[in-house]
């Protein structure tokens, strides 16, 4: 049976919340012929512009994309606007129901808290936006210092490229770590940033 993966794109989405879980997800239906679809998934059929300016063309709308085994909300600075967006909002919530992960990165926590299928959870989002989801007391806990954090079917990971780890985490955990590691060496993802080490 397939593994359908749905990533929502809207406008000002930040471009690398979606594309590096786009990354680990084609890298491993790339491993597994016919076994796992990705698609990107918006309001219309109209490319999306995101927050840097990437215009991207979805594979399938809310309204026709059908169930989905995991649902991945992206963050960016719309999200501020979408979280207004009753029936954005509807969609996740009634997608979440049959998912078998949900999943978000950045303030895209925020989607999934005012949705619904992270409200009393344990969440995550980026360090600078944890005050505000926080105030906003939908989440039994948003923790800070974290890559991801998993409640139940629900994990969120705190920004950019966290999400990638988020997503090789996760594809682990559909299949098994071995095969996650072995997309991870497919991408040369073995983060060593360049000023780390670095003091003064």
């Amino acid at each position: 049976m397939t593994l359908r993966i749905g990533i929502l794109i809207f406008d000002d989405a930040e471009e690398l919340d979606f594309v590096g879980p786009y990354e680990v997800f084609t890298m491993a239906r790339a491993a597994k012929p016919g076994a796992i679809e990705v698609l990107l998934v918006a309001e219309s059929e109209r490319a999306v512009r995101c927050a840097k300016g990437m215009r991207v063309l979805p594979d399938a709308t809310l309204a026709g994309c059908g169930p989905l085994d995991v649902l991945l909300v992206p963050g960016g600075i719309g999200t501020r606007r979408e979280v207004d967006n009753k029936p954005l909002l509807d969609w996740i919530a009634k997608t979440a129901l049959t998912a078998k992960w949900i999943t978000s990165v950045c303030t895209g926590a925020l989607l999934l808290a005012a949705a619904g299928p992270a409200k009393g959870k344990r969440v995550t989002t980026h360090w600078a936006f944890i005050p505000t989801l926080r105030t906003r007391g939908e989440a039994a806990e948003v923790l800070e210092n974290y890559r991801y954090v998993q409640d139940g079917n629900v994990v969120t990971a705190a920004g950019v490229s966290a999400g990638i780890d988020m997503a090789l985490w996760l594809i682990g955990q559909i299949y098994d770590i071995p095969f996650a590691r072995a997309v991870q060496r497919q991408m040369e993802y073995d983060p060593l940033p360049p000023y780390g080490g670095l003091t003064g």
